[in-house]
């Protein structure tokens, strides 16, 4: 999913055409392996290689005076720094030249390293990059690389005052003096069901270290005077204990059993979470330290540390949401006191939805800012201290959505990304705006394209990698005073791709059913396309809510699985239909307690509009797949729609909404009741299998459990519905692997592709 969501649409990674051949599938050989070596060409790290400066890897140096970046083609790089002062770029060095200093230095190479500017020190004339798996510096003067050598590990949190720091040991904190090593309890009462300044460890993090009880960071934040400490007390509420069994570890001949805590779904019992201060001092003087700053518990809906820190003033910020997001509220709490006030609250039905919300502290502005959907759009409002935490001033408006808050100048202008603003513009496209306290806004990147930005640290400059589905990306250095464009750094170059044969992909617009609302999606076709033969079609699908699946963007669409599944005979689409995210909340609100039946007719509709316009699209050969959410979806439009969806590979789905992570079906689904859980299942309609499905999952996914596959393959056989089930040894959410793929391809070309020969 975007930033935030963890249930997320899978890519396909980059696989060789050798590890492809070694899986063996049913089909014809010598059709299906051609095309597989075909195919291989344009999987996303393949085809990322055909496109020149796609991403020039641009990026502010900590200083924030300049920018560096890498151009060229594979194995031809220049590394670049730019300065927007006097609007210049200037090479710093080769690829070509590094190689051998880098080999000298004891890199292993093969040919010519590919490499990736990281920082410059104008004072000392020395450019940080990374290649070959580790990161170097390189004196410009003199031309010496020096291999740059990892920092000592240091456990725990060091104090700003570097006296102390604070580690984590058999679920308490304690405090450990630099000088001479001496560590003293900050916390006593810690044990399994009560711990302190860490969370619960992942599934896959106990299987990569053979434990259950892996190494992990401490949350803890100090005072600037080193004199206190904000963590967290998890206790975990008498929620369930999941149990996992990997059968094939490696390096051991038997099984292994872990147990950990896992916050699930319409769970009447899950963890929570208290904020707590500890004072430091008066642990050292064995008194009374540690105290709960008078705020609501969090319940843990993912196992993740909560939103809380200090601020300016050194007080106590900290986010805290009722359970199925009915209400989310900004705290502000007093260390000495633990007294705390609500300083912004958002209470909306049916929900707050988490993609079109956000708070913050906004001491530049004197107060707080809100990102709310209370006009039924994402807006940012302003509510100054003390004001009433309901309220605000609306600093933008209309219908579009804010998206991010990138920067704020004290007294002045901020900077906020968004999208749906500029009228005959592609909803989804993202701009970068300037607004002032008083509401006056200006969009800094007027370009009908796609803008993905980076803002300097001092706000006054960006980078801007615009682009659209068919325009290739340019990168660009910016000032945020008026969006004026400095320099180029880089156009991307899709000529070679191009020479192979490549079809580029084709945005696809039509109406819904209600005659006005816009429907978007995305064509992807085979190499060398002959109109006047029909495909098959596939559809990629992840139906959000918590994020829409068009890729708005040059890269999304041409560094795309998509493109590589296309190779085997079919056109590959993706689409988003009424219910995703970004859209207004009228466009999302389907989707509230109805994940079962979202967005399935608005698909259909999309494809026959694709079919009506395209006479090769052979609509009686359809086809989906996706992975996460998107194997939710993938086994509800074959089960809920069987008539039209034929074939279906689901990876890693949450089919029963039960068995997933509290938080994701939660944002959707509130606190449903029985009933609409089960109503929202994919078991409950496991019945209406008609045509192919196969469900694939890794055995110790740690995102969504592999019981929910093995729960609808278990509904599916006590339905007598036959059905193919592929479980991952040793794999956890990403399933992407030489196998997997060869299962994908192969099982669409044999029961969909190869059907019409």
């Amino acid at each position: 999913m975007k930033p935030l969501v963890l249930a997320l649409c899978l890519p396909l990674l980059s696989l060789s055409t050798a590890t492809l051949a070694q899986t063996p599938v049913a089909v014809a050989p010598s059709a299906f392996d051609a095309l597989a070596a075909r195919a291989d060409r344009y999987l996303p790290g393949n085809i990322n290689s055909l496109i020149t400066d796609l991403d020039v890897r641009a990026r502010f140096t900590s200083d924030g005076k300049s920018v560096v970046y890498r151009l060229g083609a594979k194995g031809q790089g220049r590394l670049m720094l730019a300065d927007p002062v006097t609007a210049t770029g200037r090479e710093l060095a080769t690829e070509a030249a590094l190689t051998p200093l880098l080999v000298a230095q004891g890199a292993k190479i093969d040919g010519v390293a590919d490499m990736r500017p990281l920082d410059f020190d104008p004072a000392k004339g020395t450019l940080r990059l990374s290649a070959a798996g580790r990161e170097w510096t390189l004196d410009t003067a003199s031309g010496k690389v020096t291999a740059v050598e990892p920092a000592p590990k240091v456990a725990g949190v060091v104090s700003p005052d570097g006296k102390s720091r604070v580690i984590a040991r058999n679920y308490n904190l304690w405090l450990v003096d630099t000088a001479t090593g001496r560590e003293t309890p900050l916390t006593s009462d810690g044990n399994y069901d009560r711990r302190y300044g860490q969370n619960y460890p992942m599934l896959g993090a106990m299987a990569a270290a053979n434990s259950e009880t892996p190494e992990m960071s401490v949350s803890a934040q100090w005072t600037g005077d080193s004199k206190r400490l904000l963590t967290y007390r998890l206790d975990r509420n008498g929620s369930y204990i999941w149990h996992a069994v990997q059968q094939n570890p490696p390096g051991s001949r038997f099984p292994r059993e872990f147990s950990y805590v896992y916050p699930t779904a319409g769970a009447k019992d899950i963890p929570q979470l208290h904020p707590v201060v500890i004072d430091i001092e008066a642990t050292r003087a064995q008194k009374p330290a540690l105290s709960l700053p008078n705020v609501p518990a969090q319940s843990l809906l993912w196992p993740g540390d909560p939103l809380l820190y200090w601020d300016e003033a050194g007080h106590i910020i900290y986010e805290w949401q009722a359970r199925g997001y009915s209400e989310i509220a900004l705290y502000e709490a007093d260390p000495e006191t633990g007294k705390a006030q609500v300083r912004v609250r958002e209470a909306l039905k049916p929900n707050v939805a988490v993609t079109s919300s956000a708070l913050r502290n906004a001491p530049e502005w004197g107060g707080y800012l809100a990102i709310s959907e209370r006009s039924d759009w994402a807006q940012l409002y302003l509510i100054k201290r003390g004001e009433d935490p309901n309220g605000g001033k609306a600093i933008t408006r209309g219908n579009w959505e804010v998206l991010t808050i990138e920067h704020i100048t004290k007294d002045g202008p901020a900077l906020i990304t968004g999208i749906g603003r500029e009228a005959g513009v592609n909803p989804y496209f993202k701009s970068l705006y300037r607004v002032t306290m008083d509401g006056r806004i200006s969009n800094l990147t007027p370009e009908p394209l796609d803008h993905e930005v980076k803002v300097s640290d001092d706000g006054q400059w960006f980078i801007d990698r615009m682009s659209s589905p068919t325009v290739p990306t340019r990168t660009l250095l910016r000032r945020t005073s008026d969006g004026q464009i400095v320099l180029e750094l880089g156009k991307a170059d899709p000529s070679a791709l191009l020479a192979t044969g490549f079809t580029p992909p084709e945005p696809f617009e039509t109406l819904a059913d209600d005659g006005k609302t816009k429907l978007y999606g995305m064509i992807h076709r085979p190499a060398y396309f002959d109109p006047s033969t029909t495909y098959p079609v596939i559809e990629n699908v992840y139906t959000g809510p918590t994020t829409h699946r068009f890729g708005e963007s040059y890269e999304d669409n041409m560094i795309a699985g998509t493109n590589a599944l296309a190779q085997f005979g079919a056109i590959v689409v993706t689409i988003d239909g009424r219910g995703t995210s970004q859209r207004g909340k009228a466009f999302r609100s389907s989707a509230w307690q109805n994940l079962g039946e979202v967005g399935l007719d608005d698909h259909i509709w999309v494809l026959k509009a694709m079919k009506a316009k395209y006479a090769y699209f052979d609509l009686d050969r359809v086809g989906v797949y996706g992975g996460s959410a998107g194997g939710y979806d993938t086994a509800r439009f074959i089960l809920r729609r069987p008539e039209f969806y034929k074939v279906g590979v689901a990876s890693s789905g949450n089919h029963d909404l039960r068995l997933d992570k509290a938080w994701w079906p939660e944002v959707n689904m509130g606190n449903a009741d029985d009933a609409t859980w089960e109503r929202n299942s994919n078991m409950s309609v496991a019945a209406h299998l008609k045509g192919k499905l196969m469900l694939i999952h890794g055995d110790i996914d740690d995102n969504v459990p592999v019981v929910a596959s093995l729960r609808l393959s278990d509904a599916l056989i006590k339905a007598g519905k036959p059905h193919e089930l592929v479980i991952l040894p040793n794999t956890n959410h990403a399933v992407m692997q030489p196998f997997y793929w060869r299962k994908l391809s192969g099982y669409f070309y044999e029961n969909l592709i190869s059907k019409a020969e």
